[in-house]
């Protein structure tokens, strides 16, 4: 799988070794090589950008004091990416998730939300922003709707296209066991929008547009502030390799489609910070990370 890696050259084998052998240098390069994806996929599993900044800094830390222990006995980035996995389900809910509903309440919510023209309302920020914004945030939401271990799977597998055999690692479970689990997130998920939501099935009510206003109103969406403008490396489905075969692939391939049209998200730095934690913990020289 071709990544976004910083334009990073080394191997990670290459880095790793150099970093056990305290080079500064190359553990600066691996955590740059590494931080945009991991940001990322907690971007699509967390419910607001803090969050996702705190998991991936939790993330690289755990990386970093745990570099001795990875026996290359898989791929650099499944031994990463099964770190955020077990960091992000043992964590409590609450901490990342303050916005969670269930598929019902989530439908009973945008159906009690009054529709509005927003060329009614004066704002600074163009109209097809905040229009684009509220789809996004919509949609966000609905992932949110998932429960924690099937949304990562549900990203893993249909959002990033890993292959059933990375993402059963991930998980730590089976090949088929993560394809049953997929499509029944992806199932989940793809019902729901087929019945409620207007941007493939025309004949459902909701629209972005009609509702942005309401979002607004709501807090939703903040004109001042927007989550999905940010500065970003390219489209999910531009980063994605291309169709895996070993996944059976089935369901509604559109609104896949519409999911990974999401933004990629350069995301923060996050050396300097992580940097900070390691030398609060009293462990940043061990790293030779002062």
């Amino acid at each position: 799988m071709k990544f976004y890696e910083a334009n990073i050259q080394e191997s990670d084998q290459e880095l790793i070794a150099a970093s056990l052998e305290g080079d500064q240098i190359a553990l600066e390069k691996l955590i740059k090589k590494h931080q945009a994806w991991v940001y990322n996929i907690a971007w699509n599993m967390a419910d607001n950008p803090e969050a996702a900044a705190d998991i991936t800094q939790e993330v690289l830390i755990r990386m970093i004091t745990k570099l001795s222990t990875f026996k290359q006995e898989s791929q650099f980035r499944t031994w990463l990416y099964r770190m955020l996995k077990n960091y992000f389900l043992n964590t409590k809910r609450d901490k990342y998730e303050q916005n969670t509903l269930a598929f019902e309440d989530f439908a009973a919510g945008l159906n009690g939300i009054r529709d509005e023209k927003l060329s009614d309302y004066t704002f600074e920020v163009e109209e097809k922003l905040l229009v684009k914004e509220a789809k996004m945030g919509c949609m966000k939401a609905m992932l949110l709707c998932l429960k924690p271990e099937q949304r990562m799977i549900y990203i893993l597998g249909e959002l990033f296209e890993f292959p059933d055999r990375l993402g059963g690692e991930i998980m730590e479970i089976s090949r088929a066991n993560f394809r049953i689990k997929l499509h029944r997130a992806r199932k989940q998920l793809y019902t729901f929008m087929d019945g409620q939501c207007g941007l493939i099935n025309r004949k459902n009510p909701c629209r972005c547009a009609k509702k942005t206003m309401g979002f607004i109103k709501k807090g939703y969406v903040n004109p001042d502030k927007l989550l999905f403008e940010q500065e970003r490396v390219n489209r999910i489905e531009a980063l994605v390799p291309q169709k895996t075969k070993d996944l059976e692939k089935e369901g509604m391939p559109a609104y896949q489609k519409i999911f990974q049209e999401h933004p990629f998200l350069k995301g923060p730095e996050f050396l300097e910070e992580v940097k900070a934690l390691l030398r609060s913990k009293g462990i940043g020289g061990t790293f030779n990370l002062n």
